[in-house]
């Protein structure tokens, strides 16, 4: 007899809150409940922000645009995800990063494939909310130590210029 798998649902309050980097984000599916096959990510962003470029070989990771408007910088080139935009970053670590270029907030569903960066999120969130004693310097380096253990590389802002 087969194994028949619970069909998983979430409401729109359910799903772990996280602040990062003045965004509010909401973990929707985590690794946890998936056996680490993939996570999915609600991102509100706030205006003028936006992860710093970097690069991640070991999984994909998707974007859909919600609401706003979203500047995508890439080694492949650069493209503005307006409303319903998709974008799709492929396994192989291709340097991106991306921007909200709107005067509010954008709203994006990110699914990663494995899972394993909403366990970052979570991790950097509890970080900056316990730690808020640390300089500025000391809060790159721990942020910058976090990206390396969940395979992230970052990158200068102006590296693709």
């Amino acid at each position: 007899m087969r194994e028949v798998k619970p069909i998983i649902t979430v409401n729109e309050t359910e799903g772990q809150k996280l602040k990062i980097a003045g965004g509010n984000y909401r973990i929707i599916i985590s690794g946890k409940e998936t056996n680490g096959e993939y996570a999915v990510i609600e991102m509100s962003v706030p205006p003028g922000a936006g992860p710093n470029l970097h690069s991640h070989a070991d999984f994909t990771e998707t974007f859909y645009v919600l609401e706003g408007e979203v500047s995508f910088k890439s080694e492949s080139g650069n493209y503005i995800a307006k409303q319903h935009s998709f974008i799709n970053i492929p396994k192989g670590g291709i340097v991106h990063g991306f921007k909200n270029i709107t005067d509010k907030p954008a709203k994006l569903l990110c699914t990663v494939a494995p899972a394993g960066l909403d366990d970052l999120f979570e991790e950097m969130a509890n970080y900056l909310e316990s730690d808020s004693s640390n300089s500025e310097n000391e809060t790159k380096e721990k942020i910058s130590s976090l990206f390396e253990k969940y395979g992230q590389k970052m990158y200068p802002e102006n590296y693709l210029d």
